[in-house]
C-alpha cells in the first residue's frame, strides 16, 4: 500500500486507501476495519496526505516531515485526549510548529493518522511524481488546518452534465376549447359586418306614387 494513495475524507474518521476515482466520487477502503465503500464527492471532500502542509513559525512543511520527526523521536506518544500532553510532545518533537495556527484538534489528528499508518506498515514517503503531472491530476498543496474545508482529489471528477430538461409539453386543448376556437372566425366576421352597417337606418315600405286626376277641359262658351 502506497502512502500516495492514502486520503482523509471530510466527515469520516480515520484514513482510507483510494481504490478508484469516479465521476461522482470514489471507492475507498478503510485502513482500520478494511471495509470498502463508495463515497460521494457531492457530500465529502478528499485530501491526499502527501498534499497536506503544516504551519510552522518559518515556512510551512509537508506533513511527511512531521511524521518523520515522530518516527525518529523515542518519546512515547501521549494519550490523544490530553491536550496539554500533546502540545508538550510536539513542542519536543517539532518545536517549530506554529501552535497559534495548529490547534489541539490538528495535533490529535496527526497522532491518530501516524498510529494508523504504522499499524498498516505503510512507508511514509512522498511519491516521485513530477510537479506538472501532479497539478494535472488535480492535487494541490493545502494548509493542515484546512483539511476539512478543502477537498483534494487525485483526479478531479468530471462535472456531471446537466440533465437536459424535457421540453414543456403542449397543453392538450379540451373539446370545448377546440369548438370555440373553430367558431371564433365566423363570429368575428359577423361582428365586423354588423359594425359596418350605418346606424339609425330603418327598413322603409315601398310607397307607390298617387295617380293624378285628369284635368277637365274648359267648355266652349
Amino acid at each position: 500500500m502506497e502512502y500516495s494513495k492514502i486520503i482523509a475524507v471530510t466527515g469520516m474518521p480515520g484514513l482510507y486507501e483510494l481504490l478508484t476515482s469516479k465521476s461522482d466520487g470514489a471507492i475507498v477502503r478503510s485502513l482500520e476495519d478494511k471495509s470498502t465503500k463508495f463515497v460521494s464527492s457531492r457530500i465529502h471532500n478528499f485530501s491526499h496526505l502527501e498534499s497536506i502542509e503544516v504551519f510552522t513559525v518559518r515556512e510551512n512543511v509537508n506533513l511527511v516531515d512531521i511524521f518523520h520527526a515522530m518516527e525518529k523521536d523515542e518519546v512515547k506518544i501521549p494519550d490523544g485526549k490530553d491536550n496539554a500532553a500533546l502540545k508538550k510532545y510536539f513542542d519536543k518533537v517539532y518545536p517549530d510548529l506554529d501552535f497559534e495556527r495548529v490547534y489541539s484538534s490538528d495535533l490529535k489528528k496527526m497522532v491518530k493518522w501516524f498510529e494508523v499508518l504504522k499499524a498498516n506498515e505503510i512507508e511514509i514517503k512522498l511519491s516521485q511524481a513530477p510537479a506538472e503531472e501532479t497539478e494535472a491530476e488535480g492535487v494541490s498543496e493545502i494548509a493542515f488546518e484546512e483539511v476539512e474545508k478543502v477537498g483534494v482529489e487525485e483526479k478531479k471528477p468530471k462535472e456531471l452534465k446537466e440533465e437536459k430538461k424535457p421540453k414543456e409539453l403542449k397543453e392538450e386543448k379540451k373539446p370545448k376549447e377546440v369548438k370555440e376556437e373553430k367558431q371564433a372566425p365566423a363570429k368575428k366576421a359577423a361582428a365586423k359586418a354588423k359594425a359596418s352597417e350605418p346606424k339609425g337606418v330603418k327598413e322603409t315600405k315601398e310607397v307607390k306614387p298617387k295617380k293624378s286626376a285628369p284635368k277637365k277641359k274648359k267648355e266652349d262658351k
